[in-house]
């Protein structure tokens, strides 16, 4: 009776031991495999390490397209620059030229004052002479230049030379252009001569 129960558990121990046998069980398709305190905390740091690795390729992404559109913004802002410092060149490539030419229409003007004198002379001619300042006129206007000096504008010392003080009992015409002695000039923005007039001042 002994000898029975004792082949009885030795049988109940081979079956548990096929059981276990992953490697010979066709219950199994991969053999099991226990893992050490030693490699769960290897592979623990290393997901730290790649994770970190991942934050500074992140970071450096980061950095990169920050600075290439700081880059991009820094050329668009400089070629902006550069083509309003073009354009106010070529705008004021004539202001020599065209400096030159103030005398020329300050003897037109001295000419045109005198009506008296001027209506005398021979109409022909006189037309000619017209004709020649008002085209000239024409071209120095269509590259920006335009006159300062008119009887009422209000006196402003960036455009204005005030020569003399005309006393006044009209209060709205206290600092007022009364009379141009000499015609400014402007070009385009920029004043190349102050008009020099006369201004009205209160008694």
């Amino acid at each position: 009776m002994q000898d029975e129960e004792s082949n009885k558990k030795e049988g109940e121990e081979v079956t548990l031991k096929e059981e276990l046998d992953t490697e010979h069980n066709e219950g199994y398709s991969d053999p099991v495999h226990f893992e050490s305190e030693d490699e769960s905390e290897n592979i623990a740091g290393t997901l730290k390490k790649l994770r970190e690795k991942l934050r500074v390729c992140e970071q450096e992404k980061k950095d990169n397209l920050d600075g290439w559109q700081r880059m991009r913004a820094d050329f668009a802002n400089a070629r902006k620059e550069e083509e309003t410092r073009r354009g106010e060149m070529i705008k004021f490539a004539s202001e020599g030229l065209v400096e030159d030419m103030l005398p020329v229409l300050d003897s037109f003007s001295m000419a045109f004052a005198n009506k008296e004198a001027w209506e005398k002379v021979d109409a022909n001619w006189r037309k000619g002479v017209e004709y020649i300042h008002a085209q000239m006129l024409s071209v120095l206007e269509s590259r920006g230049l335009s006159e300062i000096g008119a009887i009422g504008e209000k006196i402003d010392p960036r455009m204005h030379i005030a020569m003399e003080g005309i006393p006044t009992d009209d209060a709205n015409k206290v600092d007022t252009v009364v009379e141009v002695i000499q015609k400014g000039y402007r070009l385009h923005s920029k004043v190349i001569r102050p008009a020099k007039v006369k201004v009205a001042v209160s008694k």
